[in-house]
């Protein structure tokens, strides 16, 4: 495995070793912190020095703190080393002649690097020559991070073209650079040979049992001399791919994070520019939608081939039609931040459809999104695949709103998934009785399957005055009382029933005493009568308390 030079920028204890100025010096302890950055030096000589040190700070010191006692000086280097500071030098002779072993034991437990000076040395020399070495590399660095940026936007502005964007990234870093897609293969750069491929593909594998379950900077552990560093790339707030970068230690410079997510916006720019492009040219699909919506095609052929399908000869798909029908706060956006966030809505659709490689076509009309799904059937799981893949893209797009999008609210449903393309023109109708029924009774809010809506699939197909008959008669009486009175009758009742007759139960989902609960039950006795809770009675009020709550009212 070829791992970075770039790695090398970061300037860490090792490097300070080889300084002229610390020839003379000897590392004593914590010699497996090599690795350790130091950005700075300081002197210290007080025993409380957490309030003046900082992470990655080199501490110069003549060992002032030690001659108090053992407990001190041990408490000192806890402070110091808890602030994960680079090291600490001491110099001999001018305070202190010996270190306590216990020191030393506490060091090499944390690869806490100690340093010692023999003879004197000029504290003045030390700080100069580092703070000179540090500012100049800071420049270099600096520069050559404004040259990469510059390249990249280039990049940008001429194509879409992700590959070169990463090998950009691996002429720059000069280590191995690995890209991991939820849709495509992963890809190496430079290339490598097929089995170390393959290894390495089984290791992300692992890692990645779910592709988005990594939101931030992360390094792995491959074996006892490698390292990978995973970036992901982030659109919508939802992860699209990752960048991986090889290491030999765990700790990556400043230097190749930056790269690595300088790269992983650029990539995400890109995406959302193919989706955009995307975007503009299926929208022409849209005709396709709109004439299984009319049922105005007669082949089933020609319709996946409009779809761009193969011939349903060649191939067997499952098909389902859907609708997200999308509510503004007018006041609060206003009509052109309606229309981004729409088109932002759409893009994130499109782009995590792909990723779970269904096959879609998308209609936009007013704030209402038509969706035409095909999934090829390749085994009997083929139809809960795409069910899940459903479930998931509502779920991103949830996410997606809440962090973003203020004022957004929207409700999906889907109808049944069915075997030919011509028949979506049902799910399309079942698909909006499901909204329908979501912003009418809270409870379903969380169905979007047509078959998952139950007995109101049943009730949503009564006319409405005929529905608002039927409940008139059942609870009628129940609803003119709490109208008048407000003793929450209705409320009360419903969750009786649920509560299968369990007074206990249902006082205390009620939040009210026992009491209470029997003086309502005896009123409802009286204005429904006693044998509200036998079977064939209690079917029709359970019905009709559903019924009243699809009609819109709270329950």
């Amino acid at each position: 495995m070829r791992y970075p030079l770039a790695e090398e920028i970061s300037f860490c204890i090792r490097d300070m070793m080889k300084r002229p100025i610390f020839q003379r010096a000897r590392l004593i302890a914590g010699e497996n912190g090599g690795y350790r950055e130091v950005r700075w030096v300081h002197i210290l000589e007080i025993i409380n020095a957490a309030p003046y040190v900082s992470k990655n700070d080199l501490i110069l010191t003549t060992g002032l703190w030690l001659k108090r006692s053992a407990a001190s000086g041990l408490e000192f280097m806890r402070q110091i080393i808890d602030h994960e500071t680079a090291g600490l030098c001491i110099e001999f002779g001018t305070t202190i002649d010996e270190i306590p072993e216990a020191i030393i034991r506490l060091c090499n437990d944390h690869d806490f690097p100690l340093i010692l000076f023999r003879q004197p040395v000029r504290f003045e020399a030390i700080t100069q020559d580092i703070h000179s070495f540090l500012i100049n590399r800071h420049f270099g660095v600096m520069k050559q991070l404004e040259e990469f940026s510059q390249k990249q936007q280039q990049l940008i502005l001429q194509s879409t073209d992700i590959p070169a964007m990463l090998e950009l990234l691996q002429h720059y870093a000069e280590g191995q650079i690995v890209y991991l897609s939820a849709i495509k293969s992963n890809r190496f750069y430079p290339e490598l040979p097929r089995a170390e491929a393959e290894r390495i593909n089984r290791f992300c594998h692992r890692k990645l049992k779910n592709f988005d379950q990594i939101e931030e900077v992360t390094v792995w552990r491959m074996d006892d001399a490698g390292f990978l560093l995973i970036q992901p790339v982030i659109c919508f707030g939802q992860v699209f791919s990752y960048i991986g970068f090889f290491l030999h230690r765990p700790h990556p410079s400043e230097y190749v994070k930056l790269l690595v997510d300088y790269t992983s916006k650029a990539i995400a720019t890109v995406l959302l520019r193919t989706q955009f492009l995307e975007e503009k040219i299926l929208r022409n699909q849209n005709l396709l939608i709109q004439d299984i919506l009319s049922r105005q095609i007669d082949s089933e052929e020609q319709a996946q081939m409009r779809m761009g399908l193969p011939s349903p000869d060649e191939n067997r798909y499952l098909f389902i039609g859907g609708m997200i029908e999308l509510a503004h706060n007018v006041l609060e956006v206003g009509p052109e931040r309606m229309e981004t966030m729409n088109q932002d809505i759409s893009v994130l659709i499109r782009t995590q459809l792909s990723r779970f490689q269904v096959h879609h076509l998308m209609m936009m009309k007013n704030n209402q999104i038509y969706l035409l799904c095909a999934k090829e059937v390749s085994d009997a799981e083929s139809e809960r695949r795409l069910r899940g893949s459903i479930v998931q893209v509502i779920s991103a797009i949830r996410k997606f709103t809440e962090r973003a999008l203020n004022g957004l609210h929207f409700h999906a449903g889907f109808g049944r998934v069915r075997p030919r393309l011509l028949e979506t023109w049902k799910s399309f109708k079942e698909a909006y009785q499901v909204i329908e029924i979501a912003q009418s009774v809270p409870s379903m809010q969380g169905c979007c399957f047509y078959d998952q809506a139950g007995i109101f699939q049943l009730l949503q197909a009564v006319p409405k005055p005929l529905l608002q008959s039927f409940v008139d008669d059942q609870i009628g009486t129940l609803i003119e009382h709490d109208r008048t009175h407000h003793l929450n009758l209705i409320r009360t009742l419903a969750e009786y029933f649920r509560c299968m007759g369990s007074k206990g139960e249902t006082a205390g989902k009620l939040y009210i005493h026992r009491q209470t609960l029997y003086n309502r039950l005896e009123k409802i006795s009286q204005l429904l009568g006693k044998d509200f809770f036998e079977p064939e009675r209690r079917y029709c009020i359970e019905m009709a308390l559903l019924g009243f709550e699809l009609l819109g009212n709270r329950i």
